[in-house]
């Protein structure tokens, strides 16, 4: 659990100005003798679903996320579990200010508007201890049901629930857990390289996680389970994270969807005005210069890693 102290600390980076450098927020005015720069086209949708974010940790492509939240508005915004990684805060404290920056983005799209309901997933569990509160117009709630456009209900939950090692072997999820942020460091370093090399981003871990036999049973179990538990409840299908990997798709008479995470493959979930569902994979979208931008800070950031690593 994250100590007291540390989400003290949170609480207060929180009040810090927000939108600073990175090329994806809010930049100064420029001086007279320099062209305006036009504003960001921005896509509305009627509900975004987002999850397994993990400020707090290396990881976390907070840079990109910032670049989707700033180009993507909607009436409702779910943050579907482990946005903040509890776990890893623990252990050592690691807050770049693109984390804080992520924070403060949401916290204005609730402020302007934007119902922002948050379902708190097993690395930000001590968060599940203010069910049923609001804070800073957050909404922070165990699980919820989303009626759509059409109006079709989906269960929403993090998912960890159906992970037999997390509910029954949280020491084994630990350990998991710690072997898989040295995966996602090893991810750093290689895709530094891949930079040097003019290639574009790449997960090693997500490319792994599809070829490994056991992790693909894992994955078709935790579909099974989740769509299970959507059926007993009567309701058309569920709305989940935690595996990390995004995807659309019927099991019987059930519509499974999982947002994917902003670690490996930087995926959202949107819902348009029609009920129609879609997988937005942010990195394969190069359409404005603010995305550039994004890539050049996550690249300087990954070269200053590899620099203290040699």
């Amino acid at each position: 659990m994250c100590m007291l102290k540390q989400m003290d600390g949170l609480n207060m980076s929180f009040e810090q100005p927000v939108d600073k450098g990175f090329g994806v927020t809010d930049l100064p005015p420029n001086s007279a003798d320099k062209p305006k720069k036009k504003k960001p086209k921005i896509q509305h949708y009627r509900t975004i679903w987002i999850s397994d974010v993990h400020l707090g940790t290396k990881g976390c492509q907070a840079e990109f996320l910032l670049d989707f939240m700033r180009h993507n508005e909607s009436e409702q915004l779910y943050l579907v579990g482990d946005i903040i990684d509890c776990w890893s805060l623990t252990r050592s404290w690691y807050w770049h200010q693109t984390h804080n920056d992520v924070v403060q983005k949401i916290l204005r799209k609730a402020r302007k508007g934007t119902e922002v309901i948050f379902v708190p997933g097993n690395h930000d569990e001590p968060l599940r201890n203010y069910h049923a509160l609001q804070v800073g117009d957050v909404k922070i709630t165990r699980e919820a049901v989303h009626t759509a456009a059409d109006g079709k209900r989906y269960l929403v939950i993090h998912g960890d629930e159906f992970d037999g090692v997390v509910r029954y072997a949280k020491w084994l999820a630990v350990l998991g857990d710690r072997s898989y942020q040295l995966l996602m460091r090893l991810n750093r370093y290689l895709n530094a390289v891949r930079k040097l090399m003019g290639k574009p981003y790449w997960s090693l871990s997500a490319h792994l996680k599809h070829r490994v036999k056991e992790a693909v049973q894992f994955m078709g179990d935790f579909e099974q389970a989740v769509t299970d538990e959507a059926r007993s409840r009567g309701l058309d299908g569920v709305i989940c994270g935690h595996i990390h990997h995004a995807e659309i798709k019927n099991i019987d008479d059930i519509t499974y969807m999982n947002d994917g995470d902003w670690v490996e493959s930087c995926t959202a979930l949107v819902e348009d005005f029609e009920g129609n569902f879609e997988i937005i994979k942010w990195t394969r979208i190069d359409h404005e210069p603010a995305r550039q931008k994004a890539r050049a800070a996550q690249r300087q950031r990954a070269d200053a890693e590899l620099a203290d690593a040699v």
